[in-house]
């Protein structure tokens, strides 16, 4: 046993000033991934969007320019600049350098913000490689520039300002020596917060120009939240015009957009200040618990549920519903920094009170709408019934129970559920030569035959009655839909495998649709992955060389210059074409292989596209195929 090192006061180390963002970035942006890169983005123009909560400011401009960097600008007052009382500095510096400062505690700068803790622009600065601030302010623009969190001058005048004009406009370089994994940012994940940002904010203006690529788009919806039920469900049959409520209760707002659809899946989101709360919170509870009870009340007194029949459930009142539910609050006390649950018990009480009033009045004056609802919600709990006497066939019920596995599934012999895998693969021939290949002490191999059902047009009663779902099901023994428990999920990795043919997306497309509908913590826990075989093997005096891509293909044989006709290229179009040892070498084995991870950067967008996708509107998807025909990669003709 070693010695341990000496631990006395020596050992404990302070970080000064914004050096704890620096060595911990976790704990204010959420890591330095490509989420968090993203994250910088959203904490400035979450200030910018506080000002339009204050009613200072309709117009927001952010501009990624080619270097990077990025630009946020709005038409707001502008952050103080003149010295701040205690800190005998000026309080742009303060509100740049110092963690929880700003004009978000003391109740006099802002009723309601999203930047609540009052470290979002301060962190920024800190993981930025520079920040420049612009301040125009009582007609007079004042500028600082940071390296790294550090003032490289005092705050400084730069010129007179025209009269009327007041904003602030923050540049920033992120630290490349902080985000190392994926330095790159995204346009679409951004114009898909962007335009959250704008329906929740009706009446302010976001104007994002992504210099890189020369990609400009704008948002400004007068509509609010009920235009963002109508965007959700333009591919789906509606049954009613949108419900909307908007109401203060003591001192805290509510906005409320609920339409019911013919979709099979329910499509909620939850805002509280403007900020998307992916994890619900007590704002998501209190909607769906009054929805459930009026529901259930008029259902009985109108006579369309009967004596005997038992009440619906929270299951069958949410199926095809669409909601939006977006509070302001004075004081939102999130789960942490990154704002994704939100936690003011009061909130479930006042939701709950809003929704419960205006969907009532809303069912008595609309008794078509009510009636169409309340079908949709029996046929939903018929449905649900004959679903949960399905699942009991497929669920397995304990680990030990292992005459439940498929007959089909090729097991492996380590019951650690961390170091295990399981491949999803297309078809017997390709799983042949998994099972074959694979180390049977980790890897275990499921193979499918043909295509599973479309999840997306189907009922889960209906799902629960196909073969191949019923063994996908059984395999990851964790459960299906409200009943999942990802604490029995036998593989740590859940990995598909199809072949690099129109097929084989086909099918890992309707295997994702499965898994994005009915299993999405399988996904949001990173436990999902797409496996990458290759393309093509290039064979040249009995060497082989693997290639994953067209342009690896085209750089071999220009490597070989004119022995590139004694070479000989192999298209690669199924799996079952390798024989074991090779689909082991390129594709199976942890040392050589390439495994995509799955994951959900936007609910709201994913929601939208699996729907369009895989749904039964026809046109949405024609005009898709139509847009993106020329990005196609492998077409098989």
């Amino acid at each position: 046993m070693t010695t341990p090192a000496n631990y006395d006061a020596t050992s404990i180390q302070v970080l000064e000033g914004l050096e704890a963002v620096r060595r911990r970035p976790g704990m204010y942006v959420g890591g330095t991934d490509q989420k968090a890169l993203h994250h910088l983005v959203y904490e400035v123009v979450d200030n910018s969007i506080d000002e339009a909560l204050a009613g200072a400011c309709d117009r927001i401009e952010v501009i990624i320019h080619p270097d990077s960097s990025v630009t946020v600008e709005d038409n707001g007052r502008g952050i103080p600049v003149d010295i701040h009382p205690e800190k005998k500095i000026s309080a742009l510096t303060v509100v740049m350098t110092v963690l929880h400062a700003g004009g978000k505690f003391g109740g006099g700068g802002y009723k309601v913000s999203g930047g609540l803790h009052g470290v979002g622009v301060s962190a920024v600065n800190a993981l930025s490689e520079w920040c420049e601030v612009e301040v125009t302010r009582k007609e007079q623009v004042h500028f600082q520039r940071f390296m790294r969190g550090i003032p490289q001058e005092p705050v400084k005048f730069l010129r007179k300002a025209k009269e009327g004009l007041s904003g602030t406009r923050t540049t920033f370089k992120f630290d490349p020596t902080i985000f190392k994994e994926s330095p790159e940012f995204r346009f679409d994940t951004l114009i898909q917060r962007f335009r959250e940002m704008a329906f929740v904010t009706r009446g302010v203006t976001i104007h994002f120009v992504d210099e890189r690529a020369e990609h400009e788009m704008t948002f400004y919806f007068e509509g609010g939240i009920r235009s963002f039920v109508r965007y959700l469900n333009r591919n789906r049959e509606t049954l009613h015009p949108v419900m909307f409520a908007e109401k203060q209760v003591e001192g805290i707002g509510v906005e409320v957009a609920v339409q019911y659809t013919d979709a099979f899946t329910e499509s909620v989101y939850s805002f509280a200040n403007t900020i998307n709360t992916v994890d619900g919170g007590t704002h998501m509870t209190g909607l769906r618990s009054a929805l459930t009870r009026v529901i259930n009340d008029y259902a009985r007194k109108s006579g369309l549920l009967k004596d005997s029949d038992p009440n619906f459930t929270g299951d069958d009142t949410r199926e095809g519903m669409t909601a939006i539910v977006s509070i302001k609050h004075p004081d939102p006390q999130f789960e942490s920094q990154t704002k994704v649950k939100l936690m003011n018990p009061e909130v479930q009480t006042y939701v709950t009170q809003v929704v419960g009033e205006s969907f009532s009045t809303f069912l008595e004056e609309n008794p078509q709408a009510a009636r169409a609802i309340v079908q949709k919600c029996l046929t939903s709990s018929r449905a649900r019934d004959a679903a949960r006497k399905a699942r009991d066939l497929v669920i397995r019920k304990s680990a030990l129970e292992s005459l439940t596995l498929p007959g089909k599934l090729a097991d492996c012999s380590e019951r650690d559920s961390s170091k295990t895998e399981l491949y999803i693969v297309e078809g017997d021939s390709a799983g042949g030569s998994a099972k074959q290949g694979r180390d049977r002490h980790f890897q275990a191999i499921l193979p499918l035959r043909g295509k599973i059902l479309n999840t997306e047009r189907a009922r889960l009663d209906k799902i629960l009655g196909n073969n191949e779902v019923k063994a996908l099901i059984s395999a990851l023994g964790m459960g299906i839909g409200d009943n999942m428990d990802v604490a029995g999920l036998r593989y740590g990795r859940v990995i598909i495998m199809t072949d690099a043919d129109v097929d084989g997306s086909h099918i890992r497309t309707l295997l994702l649709t499965f898994f994005f509908r009915y299993m999405q913590r399988l996904i949001e826990d990173g436990h999902l992955y797409i496996a990458q075989p290759p393309l093509y093997r290039l064979e040249y005096k009995k060497q082989a060389r693997y290639m994953y891509s067209d342009a690896e293909k085209d750089a071999a044989i220009r490597e070989l210059g004119k022995d590139s006709e004694k070479a000989n290229l192999q298209r690669y179009k199924g799996l079952g074409e390798m024989n074991p040892i090779q689909l082991w070498e390129t594709t199976m084995n942890p040392e050589n292989r390439t495994l995509l991870l799955v994951s959900i950067d936007d609910a709201t967008e994913a929601d939208r596209t699996f729907d369009m996708l895989m749904g039964d509107a026809v046109d949405p998807r024609k005009k898709f195929i139509q847009t993106h025909a020329k990005k196609v990669r492998n077409l098989d003709i």
